[in-house]
């Protein structure tokens, strides 16, 4: 649906970048949403606020083990076998 009359922008557009990971004011920025008449202000904020609700951003977590995590090397030297005596 059209969000913005003045601009013809539409949720799904506004949605999108939310998702990217950009605020409101960041998407008014770029989009140019709520800069003109600004009825549509409220509207686009509750789609922004509705996509980072639902889409929140990754949290990188620390490794509480030291292989936890580590990507997988087959020249680790505790993953070699040991030579023959």
């Amino acid at each position: 649906m059209i969000v913005c009359v003045c601009r013809r922008i539409s949720d799904r557009e506004i949605a999108r970048h939310a998702r990217a990971g950009l605020g409101f004011d960041e998407i008014q920025f770029e989009l140019g949403v709520a800069t003109q008449c600004g009825q549509c202000e409220g509207c686009a904020r509750d789609v922004v606020a509705q996509c980072s609700a639902t889409c929140p951003t990754a949290h990188i977590k620390r490794a509480d083990h030291p292989m936890e995590g580590s990507p997988w090397n087959p020249l680790s030297p505790s993953l070699q076998a040991s030579p023959a005596a």
